[in-house]
């Protein structure tokens, strides 16, 4: 299919929400070494239940490596599509496309450059140019008109209402290690023709190393005029200052509609860390991020995935804290079913639900 030189504002075409209809969640098989410990069968399990999940409410497509592909098959549940493409590793959410929609339904694919999270020095893996190619590749497949951004993005690092607003964080986007020759109004001016945006509200979260703060660990859109706010009142906890300065940023924001923000908050689990257990079962040589014994664990429930009827969310065996967040987003999504899934296996390669999966519109 085409490969477009005009943008999707200049289109009529916009990013829906993510709670807006969905025809398909694509998703990535794991099997880095050096990332998902002891063959990465404890992580493709995880992979399974979280498509397994999926399933009931969306068709779930699963990307996968040729030599994976009999051993995804074998373990992925008859409904899930495997399909043979090649990746790097397994965010698709970071390193698939974005994909915008018009007026009359059309379909089309934004495809972000994409660096590994930092490229060569700062990065998290060297190559990556099948990654950066996965939205090229999926476009050619679903038969869909492409645009090429001209800003090093990943889709975890933007959220979106669908009418206009987009949050997003200073750390990730302003880092000098995705766009070091581009301004801040540039930056703006890209997301917003590629997004079809009025309105872009900077947040800061310096705690995640890994992706350097993406967003869709902090904050998510509800619905148009309301968010879901990681937080915690613990003083002590290392994301405080940050959780409560996104409240005072959000609370004193308006939407592209001037709409003022309804927010609730989603308390985190208690911290996580890497074992020595786990450690040792990952191939850590000449990888360009070590994962150590001791190192914090991706561990916040905000990292879920909305599809169609229900809510997707991470679980931490933390009975009371798992509850709490169930609870809570159950409470915000009455309509939905909300469905834990164990993640910790997710969290060890630095991502949780969210970041391994991206919703195709309806």
């Amino acid at each position: 299919m085409a490969l477009l030189s005009s943008t999707p504002k200049a289109d009529g075409f916009r990013m829906p929400g993510e709670f807006e209809p969905q025809s398909r969640v694509w998703m990535i098989w794991p099997q880095r070494p050096d990332v998902w410990r002891d063959g990465a069968q404890p992580g493709q399990q995880a992979f399974v239940d979280v498509a397994t999940a999926i399933q009931k409410f969306t068709p779930v497509t699963m990307l996968t490596a040729a030599d994976q592909l009999e051993n995804a098959r074998a373990q992925l549940p008859e409904p899930v599509q495997v399909l043979e493409m090649p990746s790097n590793d397994s965010w698709m959410r970071d390193s698939g496309p974005s994909f915008v929609k018009n007026g009359s339904g059309e379909l089309r694919v934004v495809d972000w450059q994409f660096n590994a999270y930092g490229g060569l020095e700062e990065g998290l893996y060297e190559p990556w140019d099948d990654d950066d190619r996965i939205p090229e590749r999926v476009s050619d497949y679903l038969k869909l008109d492409r645009y090429r951004a001209p800003i090093t993005c990943e889709g975890g690092a933007i959220h979106v209402d669908g009418q206009g607003t987009l949050m997003t964080t200073r750390d990730c986007l302003l880092n000098p290690n995705r766009n070091p020759n581009m301004s801040l109004g540039e930056i703006e001016q890209a997301l917003s023709d590629y997004l079809n945006l009025e309105k872009i509200i900077w947040l800061d979260c310096p705690m995640e190393e890994e992706t350097d703060g993406h967003v869709d660990q902090l904050v998510a859109f509800v619905r148009p005029g309301e968010v879901m706010l990681t937080w915690t009142d613990d003083q002590k906890n290392d994301y405080y200052d940050i959780v409560h300065e996104a409240f005072e940023v959000l609370s004193n924001t308006k939407d592209a509609r001037g709409r003022k923000l309804h927010i609730h908050k989603l308390y985190l689990p208690e911290p996580m860390f890497l074992t020595a257990d786990e450690a040792a079962g990952l191939e850590q040589e000449g990888v360009m991020f070590p994962r150590e014994a001791g190192m914090p664990i991706a561990d916040c429930y905000i990292n879920y995935l909305i599809t169609n009827n229900g809510i997707i969310v991470p679980t931490f065996d933390q009975p009371a804290a798992d509850n709490l967040a169930l609870s809570t987003i159950s409470e915000v999504f009455p309509r939905h079913k909300v469905v834990g899934v164990s993640s910790r296996e997710i969290g060890i390669g630095g991502g949780l639900i969210h970041c391994i999966t991206q919703q195709q519109p309806a």
